[in-house]
């Protein structure tokens, strides 16, 4: 579990705190895009989390993914539970733009780019800003 944590805290930048999830912002600058990840350990799917951690976690991808859409004037958002590689459940919320250097396809055909320091700083004060 804890090289699980160290992948989540090497490629992505705090956010802010829910009820349930941490947000954070994956250190990718290709695109706005950011996980949601439930405070419950040694969870990897959806269905094993209690019902009422279940609705919270559809609450709070919703409530995100609104703040998402109009912080980013996106066209259209990528909601995706993955968990190939890092099994720990999350959630990935990316806003996707027309103009996106991968659009139409998947954000995982493109090799990531990291953020320079002062964009990085405007990002995430950009998201913060409305959590």
């Amino acid at each position: 579990m804890e090289k699980i944590k160290k992948n989540f805290l090497q490629d992505s930048h705090y956010i802010a705190e829910l009820k349930l999830c941490n947000i954070r912002l994956i250190d990718n600058s290709k695109f706005p895009w950011i996980i949601l990840i439930p405070k419950r350990k040694k969870i990897k799917d959806i269905f094993e989390l209690n019902t009422k951690d279940q609705i919270l976690l559809i609450q709070e991808i919703a409530h995100v993914s609104k703040k998402m859409k109009k912080i980013f004037k996106a066209f259209n958002l990528n909601v995706e539970k993955i968990g190939n590689i890092v099994q720990q459940l999350h959630v990935h919320i990316i806003a996707r733009s027309k103009k996106d250097c991968s659009w139409p396809l998947s954000v995982w055909v493109v090799k990531k780019e990291p953020y320079l320091k002062n964009n990085l700083k405007k990002t995430i004060f950009k998201i913060k800003k409305h959590f």
